[in-house]
């Protein structure tokens, strides 16, 4: 690995208004809405009811924290975490190379967008559209000029036209006692039991678990989304734009820090006060009340109908009832709104394990500069595509199998980057930045609640 140049220094920028920051997080929770809250926990609660919804508040909770020490980092360094980390230790970038790879090459997201734009066709065998929507991903990634606005963009828009009409359906669907059992699973109390009913799978809770947000290696990629948005030190660091369309701009790998003095010390508080209400705002509050909304209409529509429906069939049984209830189009209009938030998630996650991948990989090879850190994206961005047709024309097309094999690697690669996180935060920044002890406190419970949870899961697994 190269060897790392030292942190340049200069003043830390003023901060903007709070609307001007507003942005990196709706990729995150874009990020998070394709899979845990859209197809798993509403999947685990047609089943068991609503007395799990408390892990789902758990998950969204932790990832908060976890979401704000990779904010934390960048902000004061501008540089990615993934450099903090290779500073840390030179053979890290090989373990982000693998735990990014390996988890994602499964294209579960895309296989269930595909299979739930096919159902209202009637098209049984849509792994080939699945193939095509791969492809039609890597040409919007590879044409748009400034990868950082087309996914700021995109993801503002479908949550803007997707989460009003699926919160509305939940909102008129749902009765009383409906409103009542989802307090109650807030609380963790089910129909006949507390915490975890009997037979749940506890891979599936764990996939769900881990994907209440991003899940996995992802999270880490708010890291790049901040930057490019100019957050702090992130301001004098250039961004990825597209070989094809976009201007080149002279991205840098190592950053800029600033002196912990009154001034600068002053300017980062008003920083952190900010970025803590946008990510808290957006990713906190609106993801929480998306979780649960629509699991809520899960339950409403499903629970106790599903029990001889396999995988995803379960979203289908959905439509059909909520065109039952309300208007047949608007069953339909359910399942295609549902494949473009899908489909939006898995372009999300091509552009974030694409850029992981790329720097972590400039971080192993010695003979690559910076420069080259713009090709090396698209190059993942496509190796990543033909793998995901490969795995899908070798006959890999259940989607929630897919999902949840997916999950349960990227929750052990999640227990990892979150005690890497706290170990660099609390001993690569000056005293004065580094995260108070509430908050070491938070992303200590992250690491012992995926510790037991993984454990749990792979004992059950071999038992």
């Amino acid at each position: 690995m190269q060897r790392l140049a030292e942190l340049e220094q200069r003043e830390l920028p003023e901060p903007p208004a709070l609307r001007k920051l507003i942005g990196p997080s709706f990729i995150i929770l874009g990020l998070g809405l394709g899979s845990g809250e859209l197809i798993l926990w509403p999947y685990l609660v047609s089943r068991f009811g609503l007395g799990i919804i408390w892990g789902a508040v758990l998950g969204v909770t932790l990832q908060f924290f976890m979401n704000m020490e990779i904010e934390r980092y960048t902000l004061i360094n501008g540089e990615s975490i993934f450099v903090g980390f290779a500073r840390k230790w030179r053979g890290l970038p090989v373990w982000f190379l693998l735990s990014t790879f390996l988890p994602w090459m499964w294209p579960g997201i895309i296989t269930t967008a595909a299979a739930v734009l096919g159902s209202p066709l009637g098209w049984v065998q849509t792994q080939y559209l699945a193939m095509g929507l791969l492809v039609l991903i890597g040409i919007i990634l590879t044409l748009g000029p400034v990868l950082y606005k087309i996914q700021e963009s995109l993801q503002k828009w479908f949550i803007y036209l997707g989460a009003p009409f699926i919160f509305g359906l939940a909102i008129v669907l749902a009765k009383a006692h409906d409103w009542t059992a989802l307090v109650q699973g807030v609380m963790g109390r089910g129909e006949g039991y507390w915490w975890l009913p009997v037979g749940i799978p506890m891979a599936s809770f764990l996939a769900a678990l881990a994907y209440s947000g991003a899940g996995g290696n992802l999270n880490l990629a708010q890291s790049y989304y901040v930057r490019e948005k100019g957050y702090g030190m992130g301001k004098f660091m250039g961004r990825i734009t597209s070989v094809l369309t976009g201007k080149s701009e002279q991205m840098k790998l190592t950053g800029v820090t600033f002196a912990p003095d009154s001034e600068n010390m002053s300017r980062f508080k008003r920083w952190w006060r900010l970025i803590n209400m946008e990510h808290g705002l957006i990713f906190l509050v609106v993801g929480l009340i998306t979780i649960l909304l629509l699991a809520l209409l899960a339950y409403t529509t499903t629970y106790g109908t599903v029990s001889g429906i396999e995988g995803i069939g379960f979203v289908a049984e959905e439509a059909a009832i909520i065109g039952r209830q309300l208007f047949p189009f608007l069953g339909s209009l359910f399942l295609i709104v549902v494949a473009v938030m899908l489909f939006a998630t898995q372009l999300s996650v091509l552009d974030a394990t694409s850029r992981i991948l790329a720097e972590n990989l400039l971080l192993v090879q010695t003979k690559w500069q910076e420069q080259h850190l713009r090709g090396l994206f698209y190059v993942c961005l496509w190796i990543q595509i033909i793998t995901g047709v490969m795995v899908l024309a070798l006959g890999f097309k259940q989607p929630l199998a897919l999902l949840t094999l997916s999950a349960v690697l990227n929750a052990v690669a999640m227990l990892v980057h979150c005690g890497l996180t706290l170990w660099l935060n609390t001993t690569a920044l000056p005293v004065g930045l580094r995260p108070n002890w509430w908050r070491r406190a938070m992303l200590g419970g992250a690491v012992l609640v995926f510790s037991g949870l993984s454990g749990y899961t792979v004992m059950s697994i071999f038992r």
